[in-house]
């Protein structure tokens, strides 16, 4: 009679093995871990030094490396930036920034109101807000995307008095090859009647989308920064009031010495309740203002007008609106 014998697996080394292996990946990867947070704090470091220079002051309070085990920024307990050439300045509250390491691409930042705004033309406003959120998508030379929404952000005076208040907004810029699209929406946008000599506004929205040609190369989105450039609005709504508003679209172009050109269509979206809303902002105007919607509605409930630009003079059909200042 033969026997075999077979040898038993020994599951018990092999479970102390992977155990071991488990406790190496871990350590080695927070070892990594915190090498990268040392780096990128020395980093920011570096560049607050960098940037406080000819009149500029940058301050991140108590900055630190946060997010283990799966995201990795830096949180500063309060920012400030001032310019003494531009005479502005900013504070903020708490900020807190961070990369995904699974998504090292992608990159979010929050910002804690209150913030305190001073510039030379608006004096000082104070901010404040329930979010305040920015993501971008690195790639070169431009990001694929960067984004910012916020909600519930009010604005009032250095002393207090209240100026503006918007439930909503976002804000989104792609580049499109060589040219720049841009889209935003805002909801629930009032002023108060201190901003406009005692008038009372009816509650704003809105939305826009359009494309800058060849607007990678662009320095900045100042009016100035358009000069010699074209675009293409395919949508810019002004919802005024529960139901009235209009919509503008077409082509648009800025000279070198910063005169507008623009071929454009204006859709006027229900004339009469829009006619009400603006009639109660200013009463004065009721008359004239009730004409034009009567003249309107003839055209039906929601009309379309050409509205052309030449040389920053515009004309709505047969009439001539103004002059529009060069950027």
């Amino acid at each position: 009679m033969t026997e075999t014998a077979e040898r038993t697996p020994n599951y018990g080394r092999r479970i102390i093995w992977l155990a071991i292996f488990v406790v190496l990946l871990i350590a080695g990867y927070s070892a990594g871990w915190y090498y990268l947070a040392d780096g990128i704090l020395s980093r920011t470091e570096e560049t607050i030094a960098d940037m406080n220079r000819d009149g500029v002051t940058v301050e991140c309070e108590n900055p630190i490396a946060r997010g283990f085990p799966f995201r990795l920024g830096i949180y500063c307990d309060r920012v400030a930036y001032a310019s003494v050439a531009e005479a502005v300045g900013l504070t903020a509250g708490n900020l807190r920034t961070a990369g995904q390491i699974y998504d090292p691409r992608r990159f979010i930042a929050e910002l804690d109101g209150p913030a305190t705004i001073a510039t030379p033309g608006s004096g000082q406003v104070n901010l404040d807000w329930q979010k305040l959120r920015a993501s971008v998508r690195w790639a070169r030379p431009l990001p694929e995307r960067i984004s910012i929404e916020g909600g519930q952000l009010a604005a009032t005076s250095a002393t207090g008095a209240p100026l503006a208040t918007i439930n909503a907004f976002e804000a989104h810029m792609r580049p499109n090859g060589q040219d720049i699209d841009l889209a935003s929406n805002f909801s629930g946008l009032t002023v108060d009647r201190t901003l406009v000599e005692g008038r009372t506004l009816p509650t704003f929205s809105g939305e826009y989308d359009f494309t800058i040609n060849e607007g990678v190369t662009l320095r900045g989105l100042r009016p100035e920064d358009l000069r010699g450039r074209s675009g293409v609005i395919r949508n810019a709504t002004l919802n005024i009031g529960e139901n009235g508003g209009f919509t503008v679209t077409g082509n648009f172009s800025v000279s070198e010495d910063g005169l507008l050109d623009a071929d454009l269509r204006v859709t006027v979206r229900d004339p009469q309740n829009l006619s009400t809303a603006v009639a109660e902002a200013f009463p004065e105007k009721r008359r004239e203002i009730n004409n034009v919607a009567s003249a309107l509605t003839f055209m039906g409930n929601n009309p379309s007008l050409p509205l052309r630009i030449q040389r920053g003079e515009a004309k709505l059909a047969f009439f001539t609106l103004g002059n529009i200042p060069a950027f």
